[in-house]
């Protein structure tokens, strides 16, 4: 397997620290809204990622933060008049019911930021021991002169990194890079006791803090959006290799902007979608399948064309999984034939296939491809003087592969009773002679794979 590190910006072969096992860091949400879906694609990507990394029989500990103390969180609850707290709990509520509508598992853990004030405290303290922080009126500041690797990530040097950054000037700083690891408190804002008075952390120290409590010094692989690189990644590796000494994670991955008219979606910009809002027109499944059909590390250009485009192909891999459903309940339990051998090796294949382009840098749209060109082989190959066996064998792997994507999810009774919803549609268009209408219905079901019969006893359906 192959990981484009953005460290060294090329691919390297991925060797775990510990035979068998990964230990992930992804950098998760600030809960002050509901995330957006250029966010989702982050979340979805490393969710799929750890998918992938267990099909391959890793041991996998996943952890995704939430940042439950920021600015933009204390600002929220002012204009809601509400405390921080309220408003944080309330959007961790709303992350898991978006994550799970769009097929994203928890982490094996999710640590939040005030759960672990203790640790980052203890953080701080050893980097001012070490000489790498200083402590002015309350604040505490990482003093990146001092960490001579600092911008090995953004591959800039402090002096590039100095012109070209956007920094905030402030006399208490040694340094204009220097970032802020514990702020002073102010007043009516929610802070902690410290060894330099009340306050909070900083945004950098949280992650390293919390990766190395739960996963270690040296973790395998830290990732996020591209537009962590810097500052958030670059601080972090600063922060953590300065307190321990040693390489914070061997592999860093970054997942490329999700734009609209090609500029990145962002609140910022008031250019973004929820998934609430896309759900309201989409199969969040379709938007799902959407995020994988390009490369994680490049950008992806999203339209509704584009989404509506994904729904028709979600549709061809659900006609797939329905079919094989319905072949297997009629299917004979018969010895394969010659015919059928050379057809299940074919079939089989395709796993190897699917491996070994995900292997290339978790190539997803490659693996897309692999998976319609087994739904290409089946509908060619399957049917209904076909033994149960192969049969079996055709749907085991199309599951199994689009599982890995976290595709094909939705429960068979759900499906029927959309059906059963748009043949009612129909029925009462009839009933209004709204013949157009009620056409429009029956096309619709074609494409989806199903057939109307029209009887005495009432309208019945089948799959194609």
């Amino acid at each position: 397997m192959k990981l484009f590190n953005t460290l060294t910006k090329r691919k390297e072969k991925f060797v775990p620290i510990t035979p068998g096992e990964i230990k992930m860091y992804a950098c998760g949400p600030t809960v002050y809204n509901f995330f957006h879906i250029g966010n989702a694609r982050t979340f979805m990507v490393f969710d799929a990622m750890r998918r992938y990394f267990e099909y391959r029989g890793y041991k996998v500990t996943f952890i995704q933060n939430f940042t439950d103390i920021d600015d933009k969180i204390i600002q929220k609850a002012r204009e809601e008049k509400v405390s921080s707290l309220e408003i944080s709990e309330k959007y961790i509520e709303e992350y898991f019911k978006d994550a799970e509508s769009l097929g994203i598992k928890k982490a094996n853990l999710h640590p939040k930021v005030t759960e672990n004030i203790s640790e980052i405290i203890d953080f701080i303290k050893t980097l001012i021991e070490k000489g790498f922080a200083y402590e002015v009126s309350g604040d505490v500041y990482f003093d990146v002169s001092k960490f001579p690797d600092y911008g090995k990530l953004s591959r800039q040097s402090l002096k590039d990194l100095q012109s070209g950054a956007r920094i905030e000037i402030n006399e208490d700083k040694k340094n204009p890079l220097d970032f802020v690891l514990w702020k002073m408190a102010k007043p009516e804002e929610p802070s902690w006791e410290s060894p330099w008075g009340l306050g909070r952390p900083g945004w950098h120290i949280e992650c390293s803090a919390m990766a190395q409590k739960y996963l270690g010094a040296t973790i395998d692989i830290h990732g996020g959006g591209g537009d962590l690189v810097f500052p958030h990644h670059e601080n972090e590796i600063a922060q953590s290799e300065a307190c321990t000494g040693q390489t914070f994670a061997n592999y860093w991955l970054h997942v490329g902007y999700l734009n609209i008219d090609n500029k990145k979606m962002s609140k910022s910009l008031s250019n973004f979608f929820t998934p609430r809002e896309i759900a309201e027109e989409f199969d969040l499944e379709a938007l799902r399948l959407f995020m994988f059909s390009a490369h994680y590390r490049n950008p992806l250009n999203f339209s509704r064309e584009l989404l509506t485009s994904a729904e028709h192909a979600l549709e061809r891999l659900y006609n797939a999984k329905n079919n094989l459903e319905y072949l297997l309940d009629g299917a004979i339990d018969k010895e394969l034939s010659n015919e059928e051998k050379n057809v299940q090796e074919s079939i089989l294949s395709y796993k190897e296939k699917f491996v070994e382009v995900m292997d290339d840098d978790f190539n997803s749209a490659d693996g897309i491809a692999v998976i319609f060109d087994l739904v290409k082989d089946i509908n060619i190959s399957i049917t209904s003087n076909t033994s149960k066996e192969l049969v079996k064998v055709a749907y085991d792997l199309l599951m199994e592969l689009s599982g890995v994507i976290g595709l094909l999810n939705k429960e068979e009774d759900n499906l029927e009773q959309e059906i059963e919803d748009l043949i009612d549609q129909r029925q009462q268009a009839r009933k209004d002679k709204n013949y157009k209408l009620a056409d429009e219905i029956r096309d619709e079901l074609k494409s989806k794979g199903i057939v109307l019969e029209d009887t005495p006893q009432g309208v019945k359906w089948k799959r194609e």
